[in-house]
């Protein structure tokens, strides 16, 4: 390479860090992390929701049906993101490990949160699908989860991690 061209690269390097710096790093608005956020709470809820309904409907115990319901939530959560990054072309192996480190740390205090409050929700884990409580509690939990698991994402995307990852592949 003459002396030009390995200028040229170099340029062209070091514009491709300055670039990879604005995706992320560096403040994130507060917009961008509810928006993440609510990214992540669909999926969580519809996994958590379709685990609660499932281990209702087959009698399940708390601990089972708990577990079913945080399970499909990761399940849900990862998937929503794992079909975007696909649909923007990545090979599925490198869209696995994008949503595993877009969203694990996001679904994780979300359900933290979630099914702690859940769990100390009076009679909550007792009540039956057709239970305001059971709806009141779910439902309360999920807006809890929103408001403190928005600025764990708003740091994480500051610092280029979390949904950060995503936005490479808008």
């Amino acid at each position: 390479m003459d002396h030009t061209a390995h200028q040229h690269e170099h340029r062209h390097h070091a514009g491709h860090q300055q670039h990879g710096r604005g995706h992320g790093h560096g403040p994130a608005s507060w917009s961008m992390a509810a928006k993440a956020t609510l990214h992540c709470l669909t999926g969580c809820a519809i996994g958590e929701i379709l685990g609660m309904v499932i281990g209702t409907w087959l009698m399940w115990g708390n601990a089972q049906t708990m577990a079913l319901a945080i399970g499909l939530a990761f399940l849900f959560g990862y998937s929503f993101t794992l079909f975007a990054v696909r649909r923007a072309g990545l090979d599925l192996k490198s869209a696995v490990k994008v949503a595993l480190a877009a969203d694990t740390v996001s679904i994780a205090v979300m359900e933290l949160v979630d099914n702690t409050i859940i769990a100390l929700t009076p009679g909550a884990m007792d009540a039956h699908l057709t239970d305001g409580l059971f709806w009141y509690a779910l439902l309360g939990g999920f807006a809890v989860a929103f408001v403190l698991t928005t600025p764990v994402n708003k740091w994480m995307i500051g610092r280029g991690k979390g949904h950060a990852v995503v936005h490479a592949y808008h």
